[in-house]
């Protein structure tokens, strides 16, 4: 009796011993899972914390960036360098791309990095201060060029009318000096020679009396003519409008305001200011002068200077 009453208390004990340690176990396990929430709690704090700190710093970086792209304009546009800025540009992207990596944040790093670049940021105000102020003394002064050099092209305008009103009344006035120094011929006259070189006068004339004609004028005084040698050319129309010629006789081309035109007969005298007569004899050779009106042209120096007519019957 006594033997059983034993063994039954040892299995009470081993019992009670076995559960206890499943309740130390239990405890442990629970203590283990305690622990580790815990630090996950920690853990997902300090990742949130960091991303905030991140996301942060970002927006810095971002409106650096955007303060930096307006500095390099204004800069650009007032003339200055700004390769120095473009490299600050790079690097800030670089820094923008790290930041990706949240685990490899570093806080105080990206806080130095931030104050530099704020610093950059206001020496680059001062610079452009500067530069506005040099270009608005050169602004000044090319304003200052500007109407100098208006007034000079003014004054240069004026000159240029002047000139050109001084041409202008030049050439009139050479054109005058010109027409006046013209030669006239007065008194044109045409006669009539027949085949024994009888010489009728009167204007009007039968064609088969009519062989050659004489036309005959004297050259008016002109002070302001030139005494040299001049050479006249007749021009003779019959009443068609036809000129008269014959290259084998004398005839040809001379030129009449820029134009060529053919010339009856042509002659050079010595022009002395005298009223000096000139004379032209012309025959048709073998032809005969139509019937009808014809017109004497007189022409020198580039002037028509008289006409004369005749009529065959």
């Amino acid at each position: 009796m006594e033997a059983r009453s034993e063994k039954r208390n040892n299995g009470r004990n081993y019992l009670i011993a076995a559960l206890l340690v499943l309740v130390a176990l239990n405890v442990l396990q629970l203590y283990f899972w305690y622990q580790e929430r815990e630090m996950g709690k920690t853990k997902d704090v300090t990742i949130a914390a960091k991303t905030e700190e991140v996301l942060a710093t970002k927006t810095k970086l971002d409106s650096i960036s955007a303060q930096l792209d307006l500095k390099i304009t204004e800069i650009q546009r007032l003339g200055g360098n700004v390769d120095s800025l473009l490299r600050v540009k790079d690097q800030l992207e670089a820094d923008k791309r790290n930041l990706r990596n949240v685990n490899n944040f570093d806080n105080k790093k990206y806080a130095q990095r931030v104050s530099q670049y704020e610093s950059l940021l206001a020496q680059k105000d001062q610079e452009i201060a500067r530069l506005r102020e040099e270009n608005g003394v050169l602004a000044a002064q090319n304003r200052t060029l500007s109407e100098e050099n208006a007034g000079l092209r003014g004054e240069r305008a004026a000159l240029s009318d002047s000139v050109s009103t001084y041409s202008v009344r030049n050439r009139e006035l050479e054109q005058k000096v010109t027409i006046a120094s013209a030669l006239r011929a007065e008194n044109i006259m045409v006669n009539s020679l027949n085949t024994r070189g009888k010489e009728r006068d009167g204007g009007s004339y039968r064609a088969r009396q009519l062989d050659k004609i004489k036309v005959s004028f004297r050259l008016a005084e002109n002070s302001l003519a030139q005494q040299n040698e001049k050479t006249i050319y007749i021009r003779v129309l019959d009443p068609s409008g036809a000129i008269l010629s014959d290259m084998a006789t004398g005839s040809g081309e001379f030129t009449y305001n820029g134009k060529g035109m053919i010339y009856t007969a042509a002659q050079s005298i010595q022009f002395t200011n005298s009223r000096q007569q000139v004379d032209f004899v012309y025959g048709r050779g073998n032809g005969r002068f139509n019937e009808g009106r014809h017109v004497v042209e007189v022409y020198a120096e580039g002037f028509k200077i008289g006409e004369g007519e005749f009529t065959v019957k």
